[in-house]
């Protein structure tokens, strides 16, 4: 890794500081193409980073397109924005840009922070308005946009796609990313001084080992001796459904005692219940029940090649399941240390090999999943936002405060 990228990117663990925080707390406009109609990793990490930044004394507006039956309630002041279902995929939606009333808002909120998190219409447009108002503008990427249009049949549009992305974060002072090998592909475009990273957490108390239910399993159709082999996550192509499927089928087809165990929803279900009739599907969860369904299943495959941290495989990995994923920069990230083997995108006899070893031999599934379940606690969720938070003082020209700035109780008082 080149110089300027290793400093940028100096621990990509995320054990929270012992606060050194700023005692002028920054005013954050937030933008997002997703916030809370849809759970996903990516709206996950936005959340909790809102939270975390609310508890600090910061003030945070979010602008996002929303929906009448959304997934989860939002963190902070959720501002809705115009949008229209993405053709071929309606469970998301697009931002239309910003009309003079949005316009109006976020001038009166009167942000010193602008941070980007999707680069839709809505994005654009509010990254041309903070540089018309000198307003320091933060990107940060979370989702591969750029290999989608393989899934969709619109592989012609991928090269006007990496312009527009090139443009993008070109146009924002600082650019989160979550991995170090994605800050390596930014300084190689010659944007390292600008990178920092932003990692993402666990709750490893919803995803343990502990939630493990033998009660659940046979309820849910899994055989005591069969391995469950889980697909975690949105039921949607470009998560690498199709090579989960044949996977499954080639080592049910060598007689092996394996039951694919969906735990998830989406616009490919019923596909998948096609070409998987052997399959649990549990559909999506929340909380308890989640942590429990996830750590119910014997190892996780991942062979999606969009995801540019891979927080699916972070909870598989906290719930003590072995990971056979796809070698991409944000499964190599996690899974470098042990935690699972990788195979090389499109190498479905590797894929295969891996998975039968593992079916094969439940002492190597139990050590690598004892590991996975260690390497889990470097990640933090608070100890991620942070990450952001140092990043804007960063941005603005500001300080740390010292340490003496906590009370007693070890909490940070609010601005007022």
């Amino acid at each position: 890794m080149k110089p300027q990228v290793q400093s940028a990117c100096t621990a990509r663990r995320n054990i929270a500081p012992v606060a050194p925080l700023s005692s002028r707390r920054p005013r954050v406009a937030l933008f997002s193409g997703n916030y809370n109609y849809v759970r996903d990793g990516a709206n996950q990490a936005l959340n909790r980073l809102v939270g975390y930044l609310e508890r600090r004394g910061c003030t945070v507006r979010v602008y996002s397109p929303t929906s009448a039956t959304p997934a989860f309630a939002p963190e902070g002041t959720l501002v809705p924005v115009p949008s229209l279902a993405i053709p071929g995929r309606g469970d998301y939606r697009l931002g239309l840009g910003l009309p003079r009333r949005l316009r109006a808002d976020l001038r009166a909120f009167a942000p010193e922070i602008v941070h980007l998190s999707a680069p839709d219409w809505t994005g654009t447009a509010a990254q041309r308005l903070a540089r018309e108002e000198g307003i320091p503008v933060v990107a940060s990427l979370h989702t591969r946009f750029e290999k989608y249009a393989a899934f969709y049949g619109a592989a012609l549009v991928r090269p006007a796609m990496e312009r527009h992305l090139a443009r993008f974060y070109r146009n924002a002072d600082r650019v989160l990313v979550p991995t170090p090998a994605i800050a390596g592909e930014f300084a190689e475009a010659g944007l390292g001084q600008r990178t920092r990273l932003w990692g993402r957490g666990v709750d490893r108390d919803q995803f343990t080992p502990l939630a493990r239910d033998s009660e659940w399993r046979r309820a849910i159709g899994i055989a005591d001796g069969e391995v469950a082999v889980l697909h975690f996550g949105r039921l949607v192509r470009e998560k690498g459904l199709a090579t989960y499927a044949a996977l499954c089928r080639r080592l049910i087809a060598e007689g092996l005692p394996v039951r694919p165990l969906v735990v998830g929803d989406g616009p490919e279900r019923q596909w998948l219940e096609r070409k998987l009739p052997e399959a649990r599907f549990a559909g999506h969860l929340m909380g308890a029940d989640l942590g429990r369904a996830v750590a119910g299943a014997d190892l996780f495959l991942n062979p999606s090649t969009t995801e540019a941290f891979g927080n699916v495989t972070l909870e598989a990995m906290a719930s003590g399941l072995p990971t056979v994923c796809v070698d991409v920069p944000s499964g190599r990230n996690l899974l470098e240390s042990g935690s699972g083997p990788l195979f090389a995108p499109g190498d479905e006899d590797g894929a295969f090999e891996a998975l039968r070893e593992l079916v094969r031999d439940h002492r190597r599934r139990a050590a690598m999943g004892a590991f996975a379940r260690r390497a889990s606690k470097a990640y933090d969720w608070d100890g991620a936002s942070h990450q952001v938070f140092e990043c804007y003082m960063d941005v603005l020209g500001r300080s740390l405060a010292a340490p003496q700035a906590e009370n007693q109780s070890g909490a940070i008082p609010r601005a007022a």
